[in-house]
This record gives structure tokens, sequence and C-alpha cells, in this order.
């Protein structure tokens, strides 16, 4: 494995995210407290190791990537990468506060954050695969 191999494995990372962020969901409505907690946990791990695997290949490989092919989905790109990066940006403290009030087992505070917590994580996780798709699959950009 390379550094360039670093975005297949981000997405692997994201996808995981996005699959355990759902179970996570599933397991509170159906009121099993320790699957949601495992699941949220390791969704948690999932997403920070795609965060240093995003780190470190833009900082190692100075990788900047410019979706130009086809022009006619370049806008469609862009404003599905800004919504990404800005509730990416968004995102950390309001997990981070989430957490928080979860370990601190303030259940109707963490419920009242989590409900916005959780749609924007999943927004973030899915769109981070969907953008991974458009770049190096759909549509590469050499």
């Amino acid at each position: 494995m390379t550094l360039h191999d670093l975005p297949a494995v981000n997405a692997c990372f994201n996808a995981t995210s996005t699959v355990l962020l759902v179970m996570g969901w599933v397991f509170i409505q159906q009121g099993n407290k320790v699957a949601h907690r495992n699941c949220m946990i390791a969704a948690l791990i999932s997403s920070t190791l795609f965060l240093a695997g995003y780190l470190t290949y833009h900082i190692a490989v100075h990788a900047v990537t410019r979706f130009t092919n086809p022009a006619w989905f370049r806008s469609i790109y862009l404003v599905l990468l800004l919504t990404h990066t800005v509730l990416a940006v968004v995102i950390v403290p309001l997990i981070a506060i989430t957490l928080v009030r979860a370990l601190r087992e303030r259940f109707d505070a963490h419920r009242r954050i989590a409900r916005w917590t959780w749609p924007l994580w999943l927004y973030v996780s899915v769109t981070g695969v969907l953008i991974y798709l458009l770049l190096y699959q759909i549509f590469p950009q050499h």
C-alpha cells in the first residue's frame, strides 16, 4: 500500500461510518442502548481514522484535486463538495458535545443534540464516499 491508496481507504472508513451510524440509529430505536453505544463509538473511531488518513494524504502528497471533467457536472460537484466540507467542520464539535453528554449520562441533553448531530454526520459520511466515487471512479480526474 502507498500513500496514493489512501483515498480509497478513506472512502472505506467513511462507508464504514455510514453503516455504523445507521446501525446505531436502528439499535437506539429498538431500545438496545449497549449496541447503540458500541456502534456510535465504532463510527467515531472510523471517522477519526478517515480524518487521519485524509490529512496524511493531503499533507504528504500535497494533493489538490480539481474537478474539471465533465464540465457540465462541475457545478453539481462543487455544491456537493461545499456542503460536505462546511458540514464536516461543523460536525466535529457537535460530535464532541454529543459524546460528552452521553458519557456524563445526560441522556436528555444527549438526545436533543443527537437529533442534529446524527443526520449531519450521516450526510458528511455519505457525501464523503460520493465525492471519492465521483473523483476517482465515475469521472477520474487526471
